[in-house]
């Protein structure tokens, strides 16, 4: 019955769309012009906010990825309000912390989901998404999710005070210790890179002796000279400064 509720409420406001759409272009030619009023711009946004909380909380996989298509058009023009914020936490750590079950049966986890939804998150660049990336880098235990919440962080560029590079240290070094991954830690490194950038290099001693580990570990011999250019390039941050 949830369901049949929401999927009507989503089918009413796709049908109010056009609708709308209709009588901003029959304004628009009545006073020759066709932008929008401010009314009319914050109702249309609000429909979408309200299609994209409903279709976020569905069963359906297709339609939570509806849904963080609609999320990235919204970050596209500006738009990184609380709740697409809000929309984009849940569908991240669903199946993981938002758990649904049947008959003992977890029914939602969709990593894909929560992959894609750590992309929107790194478009997203504020606090709160770096807090949710965070979450997701811990509490997921997908590979594929982790890196590309890690690359996210990594867009996101915030570091303070070093939570961020302690975590991704601690993530990449829990995986070295039973299943390396090249990917992963070839996200880690990216991530560091942009962290130190955008925070005149990296200080934390934690953070080098990962990134040392990485450059003599059981990775491709890529990764390994990526570590190795990266502390090089972390050398030449200290001289700088």
């Amino acid at each position: 019955m949830l369901i049949l509720k929401r999927f009507l409420i989503i089918a009413v406001a796709l049908a109010f769309l056009p609708v709308m759409a209709a009588a901003q272009t029959q304004t628009g030619s009545a006073s020759g012009s066709t932008e929008m009023s401010v009314e009319q711009s914050y109702l249309q946004e609000s429909v979408e906010l309200m299609i994209i909380r409903e279709q976020s909380r569905t069963d359906s996989r297709d339609m939570k990825m509806v849904a963080l298509e609609y999320i990235g058009d919204a970050i596209d023009r500006g738009n990184k309000g609380e709740e697409i914020s809000a929309a984009l936490e849940f569908l991240s750590l669903e199946g993981v912390v938002n758990v649904a079950r049947e008959n003992g049966r977890v029914v939602n986890n969709f990593p894909d989901v929560r992959k894609a939804a750590a992309t929107y998150l790194g478009k997203l660049g504020t606090p709160e998404a770096k807090d949710i990336l965070l979450k997701m880098v811990s509490r997921d235990n997908e590979p594929m999710v982790i890196t590309e919440a890690i690359r996210s962080l990594g867009t996101v560029g915030v570091n303070n005070p070093e939570e961020v590079t302690q975590i991704i240290s601690i993530t990449v070094n829990r995986f070295n210790m039973f299943n390396p991954d090249n990917f992963l830690t070839l996200s880690a490194l990216d991530a560091f890179t942009k962290i130190a950038a955008a925070n005149k290099g990296l200080k934390d001693r934690y953070v080098i002796e990962t990134i040392m580990k990485i450059s003599d570990g059981p990775y491709m011999a890529p990764i390994r000279n990526r570590a190795k250019e990266l502390l090089a390039e972390l050398r030449q941050y200290g001289i700088n400064n």
